[in-house]
């Protein structure tokens, strides 16, 4: 979408968090989906870590991956 501003930039899934996303968390919850419904919150550098910690505790599968800008 573009406005005022420009093109929109993602952001980090993080509440109240307005930073461009640079990382990709990839996770699922294996109690009410099947292994092909996987869901993608977007991080900053600062909060990678606390979103896929956040969801490991939760014994949900999660992966992070470099998020390449398009």
């Amino acid at each position: 979408m573009i406005g005022a501003e420009g093109p929109a930039t993602e952001r980090c899934s993080r509440a109240g968090c307005t930073t461009p996303a640079t990382w990709a968390v990839d996770w699922r919850n294996p109690r009410i989906h099947a292994a092909d419904r996987v869901k993608t919150w977007l991080a900053c550098d600062e909060h990678v870590e606390y979103l896929r910690d956040y969801l490991a505790t939760r014994d949900f599968p999660v992966s992070v991956r470099e998020r390449i800008a398009g």
